[in-house]
């Protein structure tokens, strides 16, 4: 006994294989599904296997359209052993209206049913979620649901919600609520009577048997906008929104999601915060409904592709919850939320922000168009509009500061400035490990440090300034001038952010022109009619006719000869602006002015014609007509017109107008480049982007 256990262990032979295989269960498969198994490798096909025999183990019928559970969920058994045709999965016992949330937790998600044309219903256990890709509207039902940030309670007006391929996709939350005490059957008699008006029979029935305390049921909606419209008819833009993968398990959720034009996402999609940027929030949003002494502001800065567009939103959303209007000033000219890119802006939110920003295009309070998605060239005139458009802030509500990716070098220097000049109360300094290193922008620092073009200040840390001291430069009311409100410094709370992105910097400057187009295409789309009438092409718009004596003209980037100045301004992206000098009295025209002037920009258009004849501008724009009468000036930047306006728009023949491959790039005011009048490249012309080209009317 003692020699054979000293013999080598022998391998199983081939017939132990063979008897252990034909014990394993098996599955049923018809022709397509037998075709659709072959074309996965041997790792796929093994694990669809196991998660269908999972499903058949947890009592789904998956045949029918039933949906696999979590493995969490089902007990995981020996390979070879086969379960038993007789046994049946034992229902556990349903937990009561007090349970614990860690047991709610492991509940697993039941599948999306639909309930009807273009509707599904989604029932979420207490902290569990749903992510998805689309736009759909989001209507909750019974319980409380959080996206974004933003809570949606039952009975509350339905959301439309944007979950795009170019940020991170949104996940619909259910989150804990009070309630009374009540036992189960008591909540679900109370469920049933709300969905009664929604749902038909067999829709509530399917809900009180999935039914747990503390859920959450949410309905999910196909939604359709003309912006949304307008955007994916124009070629290779429909990505943005759907994208179409090929599917292997073809069941009742899919279609249900199908309906409503959604796609499920895994969770490690989803958005993710760090715990810190969790702490700050939490905070941020305490101080902002419990200050008592003001409205705080809130500067947010960091590097490029940090999170601070994104942290921005949720706190937006969160503050919406407790407060009724939040204020946002807009700093950062490339990557702008509420409008389209080179503005400076300052807006009261009154609604959510569920999605990117070419969704939620806005009428600011006030706004300045800088004409460039950079300041490197000008950062001087950069600071005076920023002080032009906070003067307009009323102190009434909390102010939250979005600012530029630019925190190397004079962009650090340009960022304690902007400190010193708005004096926030909290600054939200971002960090990465994927960036390079930032300085921590405490209180003493700033005070320690220069910056662009104001001095260090040495003063004792807790010494304030009264907010008179800044009143000779800004515009406030007598009242505020006198409030004994006083500053004694911000204090810095620092973020780690660890965001995943598809971005580097040999990409990036491309992916960022994407989505500016996306923004003035989200603009644009404010043109078309509302659903559900047919979109309109752009050509086919009526625009606009503006004398030539009634407006003056400035291109901001720029040194244009006078006499290409036309050239210049035809089928561009015009700024539509109004300034205190009266322009009226010029018998004929084109008006130029010497210099850029600081002054409000009622919106934008596109200049789509020039009449030489009649001296007429045609002027295509959202902007409603009663402030069209206040417009007086038309400003001309580097921000252009997307391509694929002129190259995609439905019904042209022909040849395409404004569009040409003979184009003289040596023509004086052809680039952008100030003063190029010679072919050879100064050190100074390096220093400007590369060229754009002016189109010139047929």
């Amino acid at each position: 006994m003692a020699d054979s256990l000293l013999l080598p262990r022998r391998g199983p032979c081939r017939s132990t294989w063979l008897r252990a295989r034909k014990a394993r269960p098996q599955l049923s498969l018809s022709r397509r599904p037998r075709r659709r198994l072959g074309t996965l490798r041997w790792c796929g096909r093994r694990r669809l296997r196991r998660r269908l025999l999972q499903a058949q183990a947890a009592g789904a019928d998956w045949r029918k359209g039933g949906c696999p559970v979590p493995r969490a969920a089902v007990a995981r058994g020996p390979k070879t052993a086969a379960p038993s045709p007789a046994s049946s999965p034992t229902p556990s016992p349903a937990p009561a209206a007090d349970a614990d949330p860690s047991y709610l937790a492991t509940l697993p998600i039941p599948p999306v049913r639909p309930a009807g044309p273009g509707r599904a219903l989604v029932l979420l256990p207490l902290e569990q979620g749903f992510t998805f890709s689309g736009i759909c509207r989001v209507t909750c039902l019974y319980g409380q649901v959080q996206v974004f940030g933003f809570t949606i309670s039952q009975g509350q007006p339905a959301q439309d919600v944007f979950s795009t391929y170019t940020h991170s996709r949104l996940t619909i939350s259910a989150v804990h609520y009070s309630m009374p005490e009540k036992s189960k059957k008591e909540m679900k008699r109370e469920a049933r009577t709300l969905l009664r008006s929604h749902l038909n029979r067999d829709d509530r029935c399917w809900l009180m048997k999935n039914f747990s305390p503390l859920c959450s049921i949410v309905m999910l909606e196909h939604l359709k906008t003309s912006t949304v419209n307008f955007i994916i008819s124009h070629p290779g833009l429909s990505y943005v929104f759907v994208q179409e993968s090929p599917t292997f398990q073809i069941n009742s959720e899919y279609l249900a999601l199908r309906s409503v034009a959604i796609k499920k996402e895994r969770k490690k999609n989803g958005l993710r915060l760090t715990e810190s940027a969790l702490s700050a929030l939490e905070e941020l949003v305490n101080v902002s409904c419990e200050e008592v002494d003001g409205c705080p502001i809130i500067l947010v800065c960091g590097s490029q592709d940090v999170g601070k567009s994104t942290f921005n939103r949720f706190l937006i959303n969160q503050l919406l919850n407790s407060i009724s209007c939040v204020d946002y000033l807009e700093c950062d000219l490339g990557q702008t939320e509420f409008t389209p890119p080179g503005c400076i802006s300052l807006l009261n939110i009154t609604e959510p922000v569920l999605g990117p920003p070419f969704t939620h295009q806005r009428t600011p309070q006030k706004m300045v168009y800088y004409g460039k998605t950079s300041c490197k060239n000008n950062c001087e005139n950069y600071i005076e509009i920023i002080k032009y458009v906070f003067s307009s802030y009323k102190r009434e509500s909390p102010l939250i500061v979005n600012t530029m990716g630019w925190v190397s070098d004079q962009g650090l220097l340009l960022l304690i400035d902007l400190i010193r000049l708005l004096s926030p109360s909290h600054v939200v300094q971002f960090s990465s490990g994927r960036c390079k290193y930032m300085p921590n922008l405490t209180p003493d620092y700033v005070d320690d440090m220069d910056g662009l073009y104001t001095k260090s200040k040495s003063k004792i840390r807790n010494r304030g300034f009264h907010l008179a001291e800044f009143a000779e430069n800004f515009d406030f009311a007598d009242e505020e001038k006198e409030s004994p409100v006083v500053f004694t410094g911000h204090k810095l709370m620092c973020v780690q952010s660890d965001f995943t992105f598809r971005k580097t910097p040999r990409n990036r400057d491309s992916h960022n022109k994407v989505l500016r187009d996306l923004a003035v295409l989200g603009y644009l789309g404010q043109l078309q009619p509302p659903v559900p009438k047919p979109l309109s092409p752009l050509h086919g718009l009526t625009p606009y006719q503006v004398p030539f004596n009634a407006v003056a003209l400035r291109i901001i980037h720029a040194d244009v000869a006078p006499t290409h100045i036309l050239y210049a301004v035809n089928a561009s992206w015009v700024g539509l602006c109004k300034i205190l000098d009266d322009v009226r009295g010029y018998a004929n025209g084109p008006i130029l002015l010497a210099q850029t002037p600081i002054c409000d920009c009622m919106g934008f258009g596109i200049c789509r014609g020039i009449d030489m004849e009649k001296r007429l501008y045609h002027i295509l724009t959202p902007v409603p007509p009663e402030e069209l009468r206040n417009v007086n000036c038309l400003l001309v930047g580097a921000i252009s017109v997307p391509q694929c306006v002129f190259k995609s728009q439905r019904g042209l023949e022909g040849t395409i107008p404004y569009v040409t491959t003979d184009y003289n790039f040596k023509l004086p005011g052809a680039s952008e480049k100030i003063g190029a009048r010679e072919t050879e490249k100064t050190d100074e012309e390096k220093l400007y982007p590369k060229p754009r080209r002016y189109r010139k009317t047929n």
